[in-house]
């Protein structure tokens, strides 16, 4: 059991994925800083927020509802990444390297799901 949500791997390489993003987009034209570069940190940095808040959570299904919260979050991202770098902005193996770890953290976040999931009272 963890004591801190910063002790969990899940928040650890979801605020890894924050850091590179919050990198790569200091890349992207200054016409994007309130736009697409704005959007897409503060994506990014909602996996890790949602992972901590669902930490933080008392009732079984809130965790799990905050755990849904960073998957919507992360496949945003997911999507923000192929925009940029369907309009050029990013090089492709920066956006592979980044989407593949989104998607090691998607599959990731799946499991915390299906675990508190397996753990909540069945409604009969």
């Amino acid at each position: 059991m963890y004591r801190s949500f910063k002790e969990m791997p899940a928040w650890q390489q979801a605020m890894e994925i924050a850091e590179r993003v919050h990198s790569l987009t200091d890349h992207l034209p200054k016409k994007e800083d309130y736009g697409l570069t704005s959007q897409i940190r503060r994506s990014a940095l909602s996996i890790s927020a949602n992972i901590a808040e669902a930490f933080g959570r008392k009732h079984l299904l809130d965790k799990v509802n905050f755990y849904y919260h960073a998957r919507g979050s992360l496949t945003e991202t997911q999507s923000h990444i192929e925009y940029s770098r369907r309009v050029g902005y990013v090089a492709d193996n920066d956006a592979d390297s980044v989407d593949h770890a989104l998607s090691k953290l998607y599959l990731e976040l799946n499991k915390i799901i299906a675990t508190l999931k397996d753990m909540a009272p069945s409604r009969s």
